[in-house]
């Protein structure tokens, strides 16, 4: 059976007191169940103060069998940062702008960049999985998205690894690879109907919404943003189109972290769990009290609350 743990964001002290939680021991130089195996669900890295040690953690285990992980957004970027970019020489797949490397400069600040630890890393980053199924569950990142699992296919070997070639196909901005293995990594966006926009937490105007992918028919745009509190007057209370957002209708239970989940945890719906319970927030002044979140699956079929468990 496995217990699949949410987004760790370099916090390893949290992870190390959740595996202990989870009756996980540390032997052998890694940390193992007699019996069980974790499924980590990408986002190791970023915003937290132990983020090497975070991922050795989770590095250790998945290299001894007593893990799985599949490629959170944070791990695309990671490799993406290190990668020449064969169309413009001298730069990169991620372009080394102030905004990119602000969200990344703790991260190679820890880990000492160019160092051979901070190959080592993104060479396994880039073995990652973009998901995992089962007979009884799915693991993704951030959407479980039909259409974009189908472009994205032909670019990825058996195991649901990117395959080496593909980086710069898939990290080409603008293009329906690119958009595909954002809605995957990052959620599904979808644009508002024209005139409609808000202003984002930096200030930028949107004229799309992240939206909360899993609800079904019937639902307006502004029940389906994800947006700051302070912008969600300015989405417009009318209904999405019924062909817009998928949905998941499935009865095959799916695990997804990425959304910054904040209260107790509980299922999105009775196939859906999001583990991703805001560790890092404890950083901010935003939100107080984030969780490191797991869920210990035990076969069920319809996902229950008390198979959550957290630590603060």
């Amino acid at each position: 059976m496995y217990d699949l743990i949410g987004d760790i964001h370099g916090h390893a002290l949290p992870l190390k007191q959740l595996l202990a939680k989870l009756d996980y021991t540390e032997k052998n130089g890694f940390w193992q169940h007699p019996e069980r195996i974790v499924i980590f669900l990408g986002d190791f890295i970023d915003r937290g103060p132990e983020q090497v040690e975070a991922v050795l953690i989770a590095k250790a285990m998945v290299e001894n069998n007593a893990a799985l992980a599949v490629m959170g957004n944070h791990e695309f970027n990671a490799v993406a940062w290190t990668m020449p970019n064969p169309d413009k020489p001298g730069e990169f797949l991620r372009p080394h702008t102030e905004r990119y490397l602000r969200q990344h400069q703790v991260f190679l600040e820890q880990v000492i960049e160019g160092s051979a630890l901070h190959q080592e890393i993104t060479n396994w980053f880039a073995t990652l999985p973009l998901f995992l199924e089962f007979p009884g569950f799915r693991v993704i990142h951030a959407c479980w998205h039909l259409p974009s699992l189908k472009i994205l296919a032909p670019f990825l070997d058996t195991q649901n690894r990117i395959q080496p070639q593909a980086w710069p196909i898939l990290g080409a901005k603008g293009t329906e690879t690119f958009e595909a293995l954002e809605t995957v990594l990052k959620g599904l966006n979808i644009e508002l109907p024209s005139g409609y926009g808000f202003d984002d937490k930096d200030g930028n105007f949107r004229n799309e919404i992240r939206a909360q992918w899993w609800e079904l028919n019937g639902l307006t745009y502004r029940d389906l943003a994800m947006v700051p509190p302070s912008a969600i007057e300015q989405i417009p209370h009318i209904p999405v189109p019924d062909d817009i957002v998928p949905g998941y209708q499935s009865d095959k239970p799916l695990f997804v972290g990425h959304y910054w989940m904040t209260g107790e945890p509980e299922p999105l719906t009775p196939y859906i769990a999001c583990l991703d319970y805001s560790i890092a927030a404890r950083n901010t002044k935003s939100l107080t009290k984030g969780k490191l979140c797991a869920y210990r699956w035990q076969g069920e079929t319809e996902l229950l609350r008390d198979r959550f468990i957290w630590v603060s």
